[in-house]
Parts: structure tokens; C-alpha cells; sequence
């Protein structure tokens, strides 16, 4: 089994920073990449940003390119989101997730495991 441990949300004011974590306990093998998604209220779950464990390589959503970096401690099987210029539309509940699977993996339905989430909101 794998869990899943955010932290780091909180209030920030607009054009504020915040950096999230995910702490990850369970196996790192066959996994291939670790995500953050957000979900806002009435909205539907969306893709943030994410990161393939073996090789590094990042994927953003085009609304956050620019303002958020996604990071990785194999060491630590930990991931983070680091989230600068924060807007007032940033607000949302953010999840880390985990891919064990083949699919894209820039979309929700390709992730297998889940944490509880961590809010963040922005005020203007």
C-alpha cells in the first residue's frame, strides 16, 4: 500500500508564496510519476503540475507555468509544489497523487493513490 501525507496549506494573500509537501510511505517501485491536482469548490478536480520519478521530468497545467515548481527528494520519497504569485483563482484544495499505471499522466483517472488534501486559499 502507499499513503499519501500533505502539508503546507494555508491563507496567503495574492501575489504571496506557499509551498506544499507530500510525504509518501510504501513502495516506490513501478511508480512513475508523482502529481499535484486541485479541486475548487463546484468545480471539477484539475491537474496542476507533475513530476516523473525516474528522470525528472515536469509537466504544468498551462495556468500555473511560470508560478509553480515541482520538485522531488527520491531520498525522501517525498514531492513538493512550490507556488509563487499566488492569485485569488489558485484557491482550491490541492491533492498529491501517486502513478503506478500506464495513461497520461497529466489527467486524474491515471493516478492510484490519493492523499486527503490541504487547502489553499488566496485573498486579494
Amino acid at each position: 500500500q502507499v499513503q499519501l501525507v500533505e502539508s503546507g496549506g494555508g491563507l496567503v494573500q495574492a501575489g504571496g508564496s506557499l509551498r506544499l509537501s507530500c510525504a509518501a510511505s510504501g513502495r516506490t517501485f513501478g511508480r512513475n510519476a508523482m502529481g499535484w491536482f486541485r479541486q475548487a469548490p463546484g468545480k471539477e478536480r484539475e491537474f496542476v503540475a507533475t513530476i516523473r520519478w525516474s528522470g525528472g521530468s515536469t509537466y504544468y497545467a498551462d495556468s500555473v507555468k511560470g508560478r509553480f515548481t515541482i520538485s522531488r527528494d527520491n531520498a525522501k520519497n517525498s514531492v513538493y509544489l512550490q507556488m509563487s504569485s499566488l492569485k485569488p483563482e489558485d484557491t482550491a484544495v490541492y491533492y498529491c497523487a501517486a502513478n503506478y499505471a500506464r495513461g497520461p499522466i497529466t489527467i486524474a483517472s491515471s493516478y492510484n493513490y490519493w492523499g486527503q488534501g490541504t487547502q489553499v486559499t488566496v485573498s486579494s
